[in-house]
């Protein structure tokens, strides 16, 4: 492994605890907080010759970045289905994958590991949003106990740990298996799309902090976002 990539897997491994942190702050549907400018960017995902992420590209970025490959795939295809869906968003992957980075060490927290599917091996679920330590108290629901299987208190769930309502808002079928799972990475960085692109931001200029604030409503995820984004365009 080079040493960039040791560098971007330790900055993955210490994310994992800064997803349980993020519960101590407000729920996720806050206003839009500050402005402030894109990270870096990098190489668009490149096409093979029937359109789809091209799989060497995607491979080899894998590789180089210690990106596990099967969320690498979902993040290429996340990218791609926003500059078709939503062209003005102006959507990289690394910032899906840093997004992915911080909630979950791309679908790895806790030691789970990717199905072939896109879901976890062992299901990633979050602290009970109960209203100790700080975080918001939020009931269950029937559809949010059908996710996590708590049926007193919301959890976030999956790879980008979607809220149940959040999910209800911005879910979406990633691979086209005609299911909406937030526990499922290919729905999940689907569904992130559709959070950071829905109020309008252009991401690639000061829209961007404004999109990931709205993720989660404070300044210190944001700025680690864009710390880890940055490490995978350069």
């Amino acid at each position: 492994m080079s040493p960039r990539a040791v560098l971007v897997l330790a900055a993955s491994l210490v994310a994992t605890v800064a997803v349980f942190a993020a519960y101590l702050l407000s729920e996720r549907d806050g206003d839009d907080g500050p402005s402030g400018p894109a990270p870096a960017a990098g190489d668009r995902v490149p096409l093979d010759a029937e359109g789809a992420p091209d799989e060497g590209w995607i491979e080899q970025t894998a590789t180089d970045q210690a990106i596990p490959l099967r969320a690498m795939q979902a993040y290429a295809a996340a990218e791609v289905a926003a500059d078709r869906d939503i062209p003005t968003c102006n959507l990289r992957w690394n910032t899906i994958a840093g997004i992915g980075s911080v909630e979950s060490a791309h679908g790895t927290l806790g030691g789970a590991g990717l199905e072939a599917d896109g879901t976890p091996d062992t299901p990633i679920i979050g602290p009970a949003l109960d209203g100790t330590n700080g975080t918001r108290a939020i009931p269950a629901t029937e559809a949010s106990t059908a996710l996590h299987g708590d049926e007193e208190w919301d959890h976030a769930v999956g790879p980008f740990q979607f809220l149940t309502s959040s999910w209800e808002r911005y879910g979406a079928d990633g691979d086209g298996d005609g299911v909406k799972d937030p526990n499922d990475i290919d729905d999940a960085a689907r569904g992130a799309v559709n959070h950071l692109c829905e109020a309008g931001h252009d991401l690639a200029g000061d829209g961007w902090v404004p999109a990931v604030f709205s993720y989660n409503n404070s300044m210190q995820y944001v700025e680690r976002v864009r710390e880890i984004a940055d490490s995978y365009a350069g």
